[in-house]
């Protein structure tokens, strides 16, 4: 096969692929931009809704707060408490997290001074929460989870056929180049190629860790990264005996990692499960927590230690993907630079149906100079 002939094939895949999955892309895309300062509009949202904590001299222990929580809701057994936030500044409130049986997680905020409910909400229901649903599966559970993870691997290969089809291969400033005063069939082309070339590693990332996480693609990557998946914690279930003291547990994982700090608990869903403390090490970014320390609910023995640095590879790249695809691997530059990236799916369509049209529908006038803008450029 020629070169003329496999890059007309890659032009077909490109355009078919992107008529048939652009609006969607639209959606994904959008959505994402929004969810780039989504802890932030959350951490605003929080105090016009529950009010502004005055910071005060000592914080409640997470031990307090989770007896506080377990009194609030004990009548309400179809809640099951499975994280407790511990404030990331003196002016943030404690968070408890609950799942129920039908998926629905439920919020619960605590004075971290004063260990008054602050008030509570079930996230699905807030715009954030909604947002995210739409983003990640359509609002359409399972199904629409497989949709978005599909859609993510076809803008995987919507990147790399237009990578293909650029034509700054041949001359790298043409590659670069918009002639907005040129016919406006011209300036459309510059616009697709600029905005595709401009974004497409980005659009990659984000494509390719989407698909991974919805389709749980965890083991292809520690066996390409040469590195062994670590098996689940297990407690060893003692007949008669009472979970050890939450505040005795943070001691132990505090000696386990010392200079860490600790950003949440995550409780047991079942007996066997162990107890796993969040943490945060000073050489960590601002926007990682990836540390952690396990251990077994009854004796307090630590069950494993990952420190973020010195995790299997394997569990090193899938950190990553949370940085690639919030874009927040460079701070607040990078955070803007993915609000734009979200907004190239948008652009890339409108420009592909103009350029669609302006080739099959909007034959040129007699006497005009037909515009090359296929891939013979």
């Amino acid at each position: 096969m020629n070169r003329k002939k496999l890059r007309s094939i890659v032009f077909y895949l490109h355009g078919s692929i992107g008529f048939f999955v652009g609006l969607l892309l639209i959606v994904i895309g959008l959505t994402g931009s929004l969810l780039v300062f989504e802890q932030d509009f959350d951490k605003w949202m929080i105090t016009r809704q529950y009010g502004i904590i005055t910071p005060q001299h000592k914080q409640l222990s997470p031990e307090s707060v989770l007896n506080i929580i377990e009194a609030k809701y004990a009548a309400r057994d179809s809640l099951h408490l499975f994280r407790i936030y511990v404030p990331d500044s003196p002016s943030s409130p404690y968070i408890g997290q609950f799942s129920s049986a039908n998926d629905i997680r439920t919020e619960v905020f605590i004075h971290p001074y004063t260990g008054k409910i602050m008030g509570e909400r079930i996230w699905d229901h807030t715009l954030i929460g909604m947002i995210l649903n739409l983003h990640y599966s359509l609002m359409s559970g399972e199904t629409g989870t497989v949709i978005v993870g599909v859609a993510a691997f076809l803008m995987c290969l919507l990147c790399i056929s237009g990578l293909i089809l650029w034509p700054g291969w041949r001359k790298l400033m043409t590659g670069f180049k918009i002639k907005l005063n040129a016919h406006r069939q011209r300036a459309n082309f510059d616009i697709h190629k600029v905005a595709g070339i401009v974004t497409v590693v980005f659009l990659f990332l984000t494509g390719f860790t989407g698909f991974c996480w919805n389709f749980n693609v965890t083991e292809p990557i520690y066996a390409a990264t040469f590195s062994k998946q670590p098996s689940e914690p297990v407690s060893k279930l003692i007949p008669g005996k009472s979970p050890l003291g939450l505040t005795e547990q943070l001691k132990i994982a505090q000696a386990a990692l010392p200079t860490a700090v600790t950003k949440s608990i995550y409780f047991p869903g079942k007996p066997v499960d162990a107890l796993r403390i969040r943490m945060k090490l000073p050489e960590e970014g601002e926007d990682n927590d990836n540390s952690s320390v396990y251990l077994d609910s009854y004796t307090g023995e630590v069950l494993r230690v990952e420190n973020a640095f010195k995790i299997p590879l394997g569990s090193r790249v899938l950190n990553y993907f949370v940085l690639l695809h919030y874009g927040t691997f460079g701070g607040l530059p990078t955070r803007i630079l993915y609000v734009f990236v979200g907004l190239a799916p948008l652009i890339l369509f409108v420009t592909g149906l103009m350029m669609y049209w302006y080739r099959y529908w909007n034959k040129p006038r007699i006497g005009e100079r037909s515009i090359e803008l296929s891939h013979k450029l």
